[in-house]
């Protein structure tokens, strides 16, 4: 055992001897013996004993129906408690000597002072430093809320756990805390019965910022701080808000029809109904603790004649934010608000908090004052009145089609058949015309009605409650200008972020183009008032073209979106709609924002944080401070130390890697007739539709084939049977190719030297490290036609070959050779991956031969797929 992970594995052994416990109490010592055997024997096989390998092939095999689903269940749960042990081990006391991962911000300001920055710019950088992370309700996430709360007090236990003075005593009684959570979730649902509804997972979004954000954001923004005034004698502003937060659950309605309009004014009331509760909770503390009777003028005249006059000033807050949440309380259960004088406006909560502030100041207490009271001042600026900014995500067509519509009542033809620039002509006039294009008496369908009620319930909001409105499969200039009329006519008072998602490889490659098209109207130039927002799509870009063809044309298209905004001096926030897993833009956040292009970073940080990822990375505040502290410091440094343009041979190479990699992608993908009904039967993809994830369906087209398949269950199913394939097809022969071809000092110089290579490899590395052929090798053998093997086979070979072939590019002897950690963190799950994995092999096999499924088989089958996604971690 490596000495750096043996706090990490201790913890593991521990928490799985306490699941042994559960097992042996709710299933009997035969059932215990059962699972301890295959959890052996898969040890076993993983070193490479094959005889082991066949004896655990037997042994779930032959496992009767009824032992099925507590086997499932088992490794499943041994999962889940040893990502909460991983997880705990990167916030742990420990964390210094096992890591040996330095404090982000500290080694920022290291290279800057390295590298000669000087301070003044760096001053500049760090206060218009904008991170937005925008919460996704992805389908990957399959912790429910009940759950998540008890990894949360898992944590807690092995935090006290760690304490050197514990007395014998006090170890059994947490560990039997431990005992009785880990039991808590054996009895419990592990999955959700029922699919979320859009209402579900905005308060699982809201969940997330009550338990861990609430706490992280202050605590991080003081640690910014410290290190701002350690390292350049420097303090931040006190209204600075490094990061803000931005959602789409509920206001995510592409290929979603269960988010409507109403869903969208439910899920703006009860984010600001928590935001009241919270804010709530932070003034009672305040009233408890600021019983000081000094003060200034200001604060004297606010709190008039009063002994305490911050109380007072806390408990007039306290008043209007218990008539402001219990108005929206009414409000949300459909009764009137029981008044009208509520908190709208973030000044209501700012002002009186800063004259106490200031107050405190000026009369000696800043000690007092720099305490609870300035963490909640940070709050305001990062949180506002409204917790978090709802973003509207509509596809493209839907607009077309409300136009359309429109122009066909008008007696004007229609609009969808007309060609570009008549298009723009009709949408520019209207848009500059004072008039009303909507007709009173005119009755639309349902689907063009819903659109036009989206646009009136943005119209109805405050500005502030809202962030971007995304456009989905945007292709042309007249996609950005449909929505700018609709929202116009729905009689929209503010000027709404309307964000292109070009997520295609050729919309990537036009992209540019598009918004230079846009930017040379007139009227467009005028009303976006120099600011311009486009969403890079990384997930059906990969799935369209494979991932380094898809990488290298985002990479394009990002430069080429900066030269047009600089050349039009128009300011560019790039946003990017990245998930965990490497198909979807998956890598780690320090590494993927250094490897994107020069200036790309300049209007600040706008990224997707999707599905499981936002529990990984912000769902416990020890965690989110670290997640904050990675991407400040990697915003910052590729602002103010930009990574290398790249040379024009290295672009040459990236050019035929791309082309060749793509067509290599699409020639297995596209064109072997093999493909699709080997995907169907050696994963569980028709399975997944099943599982209660999210509340959007798997499919935009539920006749269509693998191109009408959502990018997240595409990658979700080729994750489950271990070979993840959408990940790396395409891109080792691509390599290969450019070897043959005599490139391989100019790969090796664009690894050394160019992070967004560099990084592309490390994403294949972790890929492969994930992939396991012989379990692959199973499902085909188990699950697929025999006249489906030689593709599977064929797939494997390549992988097998790939991975030579990115090694020495690399010059490395084995997989992960640079990130020791991650290759520990994935050997820790494997012995409870495999048994997984076989084990739902053999399910899909026998649910197959069955018309009628028993529920516990079906339900068995779930818990496999929920346990390998838990395995997997980056799944979607």
């Amino acid at each position: 055992m490596n000495e750096k992970y043996s706090a990490l594995t201790s913890n593991v052994s521990m928490l799985g001897h306490l699941l042994g416990n559960t097992i042996k109490t709710a299933c009997g010592d035969e059932l215990l013996e059962k699972v301890e055997t295959i959890r052996k024997l898969s040890k076993s096989a993983g070193t490479g004993n094959q005889d082991d390998r066949e004896k655990l092939i037997a042994e779930l095999q032959n496992l009767p129906d009824d032992q099925l689903l507590p086997v499932a269940r088992a490794f499943s749960q041994f999962l889940n408690l040893t990502n909460i042990a991983e997880q705990y081990h990167t916030i742990s006391r420990q964390r210094e000597t096992t890591l040996c991962s330095p404090d982000a911000l500290d080694e920022l300001f290291t290279k800057l002072v390295q590298h000669d920055v000087n301070p003044a710019d760096s001053l500049v950088a760090i206060n218009e430093l904008n991170i937005d992370l925008v919460l996704t309700a992805h389908p990957t996430e399959i912790a429910r809320r009940t759950m998540i709360h008890k990894l949360v007090q898992i944590n807690k236990c092995l935090s006290q756990l760690e304490l050197s003075e514990l007395s014998t005593a006090e170890r059994a009684r947490i560990e039997q805390r431990l005992e009785q959570l880990i039991a808590q979730a054996w009895y419990s649902d592990v999955i959700r019965q029922q699919r979320p509804t859009p209402i579900d997972e905005a308060k699982w979004g809201y969940a997330v910022v009550e338990n861990s954000l609430w706490q992280a954001v202050p605590e991080f923004v003081r640690l910014f701080d410290e290190k701002l005034q350690q390292h350049l004698d420097k303090k931040l502003p006190l209204d600075a808000a490094p990061v803000t937060f931005s959602s789409w659950m509920g206001g995510d309605r592409d290929g979603n029809p269960f988010v409507t309009s109403d869903v969208t004014h439910e899920v703006l009331r009860l984010s600001r109904w928590k935001a009241a509760e919270l804010y709530l909770g932070d003034v009672q503390e305040l009233i408890n603790e600021l019983s000081m009777i000094q003060c200034n003028d200001e604060v004297r005249e606010l709190a008039g004649e009063e002994h305490e006059p911050y109380r007072a000033i806390l408990k007039q807050l306290r008043t209007k934010l218990i008539i402001t949440r219990d108005s929206l309380e009414a409000q949300i259960n459909g009764r009137a608000p029981l008044s009208k004088h509520i908190i709208n406006d973030v000044a209501e909560l700012w002002d009186p908090l800063f004259a106490c502030y200031q107050s405190l100041h000026q009369c000696g207490m800043a000690i007092i004052a720099d305490g609870l009271l300035l963490d909640s001042l940070r709050r305001i600026k990062c949180f506002g009145v409204h917790l978090v900014k709802l973003d509207i995500r509509q596809e493209s067509t839907r607009h077309e089609n409300v136009i359309s519509e429109l122009t066909r009542h008008l007696g004007l033809g229609d609009y969808s058949q007309w060609c570009e620039q008549d298009k723009i002509a009709f949408l520019v006039r209207e848009l500059s015309s004072k008039r009303p294009l909507l007709p009173r008496k005119w009755e639309p369908s349902a689907d063009v009605q819903e659109v036009l009620e989206t646009c009136k319930a943005i119209a109805e909001q405050p500005r502030e409650a809202l962030g971007a409105y995304v456009i989905s499969m945007a292709r042309t200039a007249s996609d950005v200008l449909a929505v700018h009329l609709l929202l116009q006519e729905a009689g929209c008072p503010f000027r709404m972020d309307v964000c292109p998602l070009f997520e295609t490889l050729e919309d990537l490659n036009n992209g540019a183009a598009v918004i230079e098209q846009l930017l040379n109207i007139d009227w467009y130039r005028g009303f976006i008032q120099n600011n311009q927002m486009v969403m890079i799509g990384y997930s059906d870009s990969a799935k369209d073209a494979g991932v380094m063809s898809a990488g290298w044309a985002q990479y394009s298209a990002m430069e080429k979106l900066v030269d047009v905004c600089e050349k039009a001096e128009v300011e560019i926030t790039l946003f990017h709609g990245r998930g965990g897993s490497i198909g979807r833009g998956g890598a780690p956040a320090h590494a993927a924002l250094l490897s994107q292009p020069p200036r790309s970073l300049k209007g600040g940080l706008r990224v997707t944080e999707q599905g499981e990822m936002i529990r990984f990375k912000l769902g416990l505040p020890e965690v989110a401070i670290n997640s904050l502290s990675l991407y400040a410091s990697a915003t910052l440094e590729a602002n103010l130390l930009p990574p290398p343009a790249p040379k024009q041979e290295w672009r040459q190479i990236m050019d035929q890697l791309s082309d060749v990699s793509c067509e290599a992608y699409r020639n297995i993908v596209r064109n072997t007739p093999e493909f699709i009904p080997y995907f169907r039967a050696a994963t569980p993809e028709s399975e997944l539709g099943k599982l209660p994830l999210g509340s959007r369906p798997a499919k935009r087209n539920p006749n269509g084939g693998v191109e009408s398949l959502r990018a997240i269950p595409w990658i979700f199913a080729w994750s489950q049977n271990r070979l993840l394939l959408p990940a790396w097809l395409g891109a080792g022969e691509a390599i290969q190719h450019s070897i043959d071809n005599g490139d391989t000092a100019q790969l090796e110089e664009m690894c050394r030297e160019w992070p967004f290579f560099s990084t592309r490899l490390g994403m294949l590395e972790m890929v492969y490290s994930k992939t396991n052929l012989g379990i692959t090798e199973y499902y085909d053998q188990r699950l697929t036609d025999e006249a489906l093997w030689p593709l599977g086979k064929q797939l494997r070979s390549q992988l097998q070959q790939d991975i030579k072939t990115v090694l020495t590019v690399e010059n490395n002897d084995h997989l992960m050779q640079q990130d020791p950690w991650g290759a520990e963190s994935i050997r820790l799950r494997n012995n409870y991956v495999e048994p997984l994995n076989m084990l739902q092999a053999e399910l899909l096999y026998r649910t197959r031969q069955q018309k009628e499924l028993p529920t516990e088989l079906e339900e068995a089958l779930m818990v496999t797929i929920a346990g390998i996604a838990t395995g997997m971690r980056n799944t979607g």
